[in-house]
């Protein structure tokens, strides 16, 4: 028996996979515990078109990330901190500094996609900013003194 996986099933596939069970199996447990449906023809081709969608959606949210990340990428983020006389930040510089020297340049990134290494001297860092599944934008961070 032929059936559309709705939920991710150990052991058996992911969400959305078509899938070959034995008919016990598929009509006593995965269909009554909303695991999946049986997958008529009628079925398969909603199936089908409903992929189809979800392939061109996700294309052009793929591409509006990869438009995001370049612009994130030619941004130049400085962040000024006070410093000791030794050269050493009071605290140090984190993903909430630099959301929001990104967010004065008009890009709305949460603090939580930004990935930096720990900052708690004067100098320039790289670090990565998720803007989508598998799209990140590279990002350099000056940290200057504060005047």
């Amino acid at each position: 028996m032929k059936i559309i996986l709705k939920k991710e099933v150990q052991g058996l596939g992911d969400a959305g996979e078509i899938v070959e069970v034995k008919t016990g199996y598929g009509l006593n447990y995965l269909v009554p515990q909303g695991f999946a449906t049986v997958a008529t023809p009628s079925a398969i081709k909603q199936h089908e078109e409903t992929l189809r969608q979800r392939a061109h959606k996700e294309a052009k949210i793929v591409a509006d990330a990869e438009a995001l990340a370049a612009k994130i990428s030619a941004v130049p983020v400085k962040v000024a901190a006070k410093v000791s006389e030794e050269g050493k930040l009071y605290g140090s510089v984190g993903a909430a500094q630099v959301a929001a020297v990104l967010a004065e340049a008009g890009i709305e990134v949460e603090k939580r996609h930004i990935n930096l290494p720990e900052i708690k001297e004067l100098g320039e860092f790289e670090g990565t900013v998720k803007c989508y599944k598998g799209v990140f934008a590279p990002i350099k961070v000056a940290v200057v003194a504060a005047e």
